[in-house]
């Protein structure tokens, strides 16, 4: 079929209304976004395409060209999610894709031709329906930004000063602090899309935990004087980002610990400063993004991955930790790749040949691979112990 240009705007838009609908019903009953995001996408590379592509260099198009196109359609519209971040699982999000794909094609080679008889002749023109078209898009935009609008979580102001806690957040909303904004005592994040920004967070056993939550967001949150952990999160998944912890109040104080989420989606920890503390990131049996993070002065390890965990370790500093810098322990897998260490200290009042110093070890059936990373002035570069076993990464 030879498609005009306004025919090759005319028939995806009537198109998209209904994964358009069917997305905002969706994003009703997730309480999510995603889908309006994710058909928003989709609809905007097909016309980019459409004009600047398929209409110069495709000017017939016969039918099975359709799915070579979807395809293509589908990698740029999944690029476009995880360049922008858009919350969307893999899976949904493909099945959402090609189930408006399949609605395009039904109606393109059926629906429309049978609504507007001269279909094909009019180069996938709508006549009036088209004409209607036009007027009545910019009234589903506004009902579906009205949707995406109304699902969003509130807004909440944490004004200057010190506030008591904890702080108990149990349903969804956007805690944002004012410059000068702290809590005294903790919080505790107890409910699905929370996001702390902005908020300093002083003494209590634990400064922020984050307990059976989903797409939680810490930004920017500042922590000092917790005695047991910095920020703690138990059977969540949580974005944590420009974070700081310091000041531990005790000994055995960790910074930042993940656990029991392995049937999660991954858990991200970026761009944090971590000082001080028995261990600076740790995660257990958990699926864990860790990178671009600066830890420095730990007691035990600086960072690891234990207990059956998987995860990234990239683009991290690491300095001064005392015994072991990087550790992938316990049956985890791990990449490690392009971090730096350096000023591992060895502990000998431990007794432990394990902790004299390595940069980076595998321990106990631990599955480790290791590139670029940046190894200096460490009494051991890399270590395994106990079934552990350290490879370099293969070929991508």
């Amino acid at each position: 079929m030879s498609y005009t240009l306004r025919g090759r705007l005319e028939s995806p838009l009537a198109a998209a209304l209904v994964p358009a609908l069917a997305a905002a019903v969706l994003a009703g009953a997730l309480g999510e976004w995603w889908p309006l995001e994710l058909v928003a996408l989709m609809l905007a590379v097909g016309l980019v395409l459409d004009v600047t592509v398929y209409h110069r260099l495709i000017p017939y198009q016969p039918a099975w060209l359709a799915v070579p196109l979807g395809a293509l359609e589908l990698g740029l519209t999944m690029a476009l999610v995880v360049t922008l971040g858009v919350g969307a699982p893999l899976g949904p999000a493909i099945a959402l894709f090609a189930g408006a794909w399949l609605v395009a094609q039904l109606l393109g080679h059926a629906g429309f031709p049978l609504a507007h008889l001269t279909y094909a002749e009019d180069g996938g023109e709508l006549g009036r329906a088209g004409r209607g078209l036009w007027a009545t898009a910019p009234v589903a935009l506004a009902a579906s930004l009205g949707v995406a609008w109304a699902l969003q979580p509130p807004t909440v102001r944490l004004e200057a000063g010190v506030h008591p806690g904890p702080l108990v957040l149990d349903r969804a909303q956007r805690l944002v602090g004012e410059p000068g904004a702290v809590v005294r005592g903790g919080i505790v994040v107890a409910a699905d899309n929370v996001t702390v920004k902005n908020v300093s967070v002083v003494a209590g056993e634990t400064g922020i935990a984050v307990q059976n939550a989903q797409n939680v967001v810490l930004d920017g949150v500042h922590v000092s004087g917790a005695s047991l952990d910095g920020i703690q999160a138990r059977r969540s998944q949580v974005t944590i980002r420009d974070c700081s912890v310091s000041a531990p109040a005790s000994d055995y104080a960790q910074a930042i610990d993940i656990s029991f989420a392995m049937e999660l989606k991954p858990s991200v920890v970026e761009d944090c400063v971590i000082s001080g503390g028995r261990e600076g990131i740790v995660t257990n049996l958990a699926n864990v993004m860790v990178r671009g993070n600066r830890v420095e002065g730990t007691a035990l390890r600086a960072i690891s991955l234990t207990e059956m965990s998987m995860g990234m370790i990239e683009g991290n500093v690491v300095r001064d930790a005392n015994g072991v810098g990087i550790f992938c322990g316990d049956y985890s897998h791990c990449e490690i790749e392009r971090n730096t260490v350096s000023g591992t200290r060895a502990d000998t009042e431990s007794g432990d040949p394990s902790r004299l110093g390595y940069a980076v070890q595998a321990n106990f059936y631990a599955r480790a691979t290791v590139e670029a990373n940046a190894l200096s002035a460490n009494p051991r570069a890399v270590g395994s112990f106990t079934g552990g076993t350290i490879s370099a990464a293969g070929p991508r």
